[in-house]
């Protein structure tokens, strides 16, 4: 992949509404955009809070009676309960938290409130993530291949923060048509040495510099194309993920303390 020069196309779009067909939405864009149609080996990157109103993922608050767990962690995090009760209902288990904000598992990944959002959706709803981010893009990825004949790979994005840095960037979410981690080990390095432990987050690294066009707040930008990575386009499913005793974070606090870990249902 050395050497290869980048390009970045973003698809704007209309407002994205709950039943709203996402590919359609995707290739209509293309046309209006200067990438001169879809190519093989193009990567569509697609934000989920786009994609997730389109599959009805939209909750109101109104229509949500929260819990005891919920109620309690709601005063503890000083949080809206109805939405503490969404984000137990998304969890596969809550970690912990900050004022604002619990810090939960889900689908494999660490990540705040269950990847629920209550930005760019109307005033008392939040969005949900995908139900299956890879489904989903494996479902976009044959939509395009069989409207246009071209052959891409597609990833689902997020914003997240990381550990002890300020913002937030894109991560991958799910991912189709592409490999989202490419193994360098054996590689060497400036110096000779063997890579050993060395593996790139391709899939997260293609998901920051769409950010980067797609933007946070009113651009109406919720895809782009990117073009020349050069990464493999196949038969490719999934973002790659470890268990939670492998990481380096959650390994360090749960060997500190295996309590932290609640599942769902507010049960330790």
């Amino acid at each position: 992949m050395t050497g290869l020069a980048y390009s970045v196309y973003g698809l704007a779009t209309p407002l994205i509404q709950p039943g709203d067909d996402m590919t359609a939405y995707i290739l209509a864009a293309v046309e209006r955009s200067g990438c001169r149609g879809l190519q093989a080996g193009d990567v569509v990157v697609i934000a989920e809070s786009a994609l997730a109103t389109a599959e009805g993922r939209v909750t109101r608050l109104e229509d949500v009676e929260p819990g005891a767990e919920a109620l309690r962690l709601a005063r503890e995090y000083q949080m809206d309960p109805r939405l503490v009760e969404v984000v137990l209902q998304e969890s596969d288990q809550v970690v912990g938290g900050i004022p604002g904000f619990l810090l939960c598992m889900k689908n494999g990944t660490l990540l705040p409130n269950a990847g629920i959002d209550a930005s760019n959706t109307p005033e008392g709803t939040v969005i949900l993530l995908p139900a299956d981010p890879d489904a989903s893009a494996a479902r976009i990825r044959a939509g395009i291949a069989g409207r246009t004949g071209a052959d891409v790979g597609v990833v689902i994005i997020d914003s997240r923060t990381h550990a002890m840095r300020l913002g937030c960037c894109g991560v991958a979410i799910g991912c189709a048509g592409i490999p989202s981690v490419i193994d360098e080990r054996g590689r060497s390095d400036l110096f000779g040495r063997k890579l050993e432990v060395t593996k790139r987050a391709v899939a997260d690294c293609i998901a920051s510099a769409a950010e980067l066009v797609m933007g946070e707040a009113d651009e109406c930008v919720p895809a782009v194309v990117v073009r020349g990575v050069g990464l493999p386009v196949g038969d490719y499913a999934g973002i790659d993920t470890i268990d939670a005793s492998e990481c380096l974070f959650m390994g360090v606090a749960l060997h500190a303390d295996p309590s932290l870990l609640i599942d769902g249902e507010g049960e330790s």
